[in-house]
């Protein structure tokens, strides 16, 4: 009755969003961190790939927000032109100054998508 579905947060995140969060790690000698995930339904994850969204990570200990760098020749560092059942993509967050550590809990949030409690490898 008081409108949460039963189950891990990660089951809750598979039934709304149709992703599964594969890890999320340091990357490009601690100057990033990498949020993978796994598409399960491609209708519920299009949201979580629109490229108009800006996603960010946010340091739970800290409050402190990370966002996508978008070089100019590159663009935004995430992938999701196309979207296919099974595939596994990425969002690259940056890490300036190395402030986010392994062992850190980060939210990443991705317009109405909040996935809580990450824990950096």
């Amino acid at each position: 009755p008081n409108g949460t579905a039963d189950g891990s947060p990660a089951e809750m995140i598979e039934q709304q969003w149709g992703i599964q969060i594969e890890r999320t790690m340091l990357s490009a000698g601690g100057y990033m961190v990498d949020f993978r995930f796994r598409v399960l339904d491609t209708a519920k994850a299009r949201p979580i790939l629109d490229r108009r969204v800006q996603p960010y990570l946010i340091d739970q200990a800290t409050g402190a927000q990370f966002i996508v760098p978008s070089p100019p020749k590159v663009g935004q560092l995430r992938s999701g032109k196309t979207i296919r059942e099974g595939a596994v993509y990425a969002i690259l967050f940056a890490n300036p100054g190395k402030y986010m550590k392994s062992g850190n809990k980060v939210t990443v949030v991705v317009g109405d998508f909040r996935a809580c409690d990450i824990v950096v490898q």
